[in-house]
């Protein structure tokens, strides 16, 4: 293991690096895919199912993906994992039909779900245990400033240049992965007991369920807002730069972050837990009567507080809680929980702008965080973090 106890090493931050890019990818090209589909002249329904494809193929493929983390060397499975992304990202610069689309959409859902477990088992795989908590926090920094980014900046050129565009500087971002993971000296190999076992052991790692669903249940709401804040903005005709909520959002975050890094191995789950609660009970509270810029940027800021300090939290929980010999299969059950997120979110997203009305869209989102306590309540593994 390469790793040290002060700082990161070069191979931690080429992995933080190439994490990055392939979630910036995603997340450039995840608000657009819906109005692209569109463009085709495909039905509302229809363009509801492809946004939500890539969150399915993903939950599918997530167990498969989390096995092979722990049986084969990560480097070669991120390596194929973002090569597939890239490509089946550029190639929407060409699609000629909604079902084309779909098609390259599910084909990016399996290039992700590849290419998410492997880098994090990778980068887990070179932190002490006494360094877990903090080093799998930087690494979910990185992954949510990608979220943060990706749609912020695929806004502005899609604004400038048009989708195809946009979709494809979104492959330009995975090929960049696919680049970065040859520098990482250690190429991750498995570990032995994962060999010893043979064959595709489980489709879950049990101990990391109750992370993995609270980090969906915080994930949900965030896609929501994710997917629907424009257009409710514009709607409704409130006064504010809507383009600006998700560079604030990454700018908090990253400040919390840096500032919480000794705190994730020092705090329990529980003090997290209430307050990203709370946090995230504010933002959406605030984005429901916001009427200018001040009330969204600090919607934005708790939303860093809530949504973007649990994904680490539970990730680096996950982890712990199952253990050094099967952090492929912990990574992949957390990402499950993100997957089912990321699926769900849009679709209830749609379902509420449509049942009632934008005014209404982030009342409901209020409910989650209660859900999220109450599967703590019930999960004795997390009760002990």
């Amino acid at each position: 293991m390469v790793a040290k106890k002060e700082g990161l090493s070069q191979d931690e931050r080429m992995l933080l690096a190439a994490s990055f890019f392939y979630l910036a990818s995603t997340m450039m090209v995840n608000p657009l895919i819906s109005g692209f589909t569109g463009t085709f002249g495909a039905s509302a329904s229809f363009v509801g199912l492809v946004g939500g494809l890539m969150g399915f193929c993903s939950l599918f493929i997530r167990p498969v993906a989390g096995n092979l983390a722990d049986l084969f060397t990560k480097r070669r499975l991120a390596t194929a994992g973002a090569i597939v992304m890239s490509v089946s990202t550029l190639l929407y610069g060409v699609a000629q039909s909604a079902w084309q689309v779909a098609a390259l959409r599910l084909m990016s859902g399996a290039g992700y779900s590849f290419c998410s477990v492997c880098m994090a088992s990778w980068f887990a795989s070179l932190l002490p245990r006494d360094r877990m908590g903090s080093g799998m926090g930087m690494f979910g920094m990185m992954n949510a400033l990608g979220m943060a980014v990706g749609p912020a900046v695929g806004f502005q050129v899609y604004q400038a240049f048009g989708y195809r565009a946009a979709l494809a500087f979104a492959g330009v971002l995975a090929a960049l992965t696919a680049v970065l993971v040859q520098f990482v000296r250690n190429s991750g190999r498995s570990v032995s007991r994962s060999r010893s076992h043979g064959g595709l052991k489980a489709l879950v790692a049990p101990g990391a369920i109750p992370a993995a669903v609270i980090v969906g249940l915080f994930t949900a709401p965030y896609m929501v807002v994710q997917s629907f804040l424009a257009t409710y903005v514009e709607e409704l005709r409130i006064g504010v730069q809507v383009g600006f909520f998700f560079p604030v959002y990454a700018l908090v975050l990253l400040a919390l972050r840096y500032g919480l890094k000794r705190a994730f191995d020092t705090y329990r789950f529980r003090t997290f837990l209430i307050g990203s609660s709370v946090c995230a009970t504010a933002a959406f509270c605030l984005l429901s009567i916001m009427s200018g810029d001040i009330a969204m940027f600090a919607a934005a800021a708790f939303m860093a507080g809530g949504y973007g300090v649990m994904c680490s939290v539970c990730q680096g929980t996950a982890v712990r809680v199952v253990g050094p010999d099967e952090t492929g299969m912990a990574n992949s059950t957390y990402y499950m929980g993100i997957d089912i997120g990321m699926a769900l979110g849009p679709t209830l997203g749609g379902w509420l702008y449509g049942s009632l009305g934008p005014s209404m869209l982030f009342w409901p989102c209020l409910g989650f965080a209660p859900c999220a306590l109450l599967v703590y309540a019930c999960s004795r593994s997390l009760r002990s973090q």
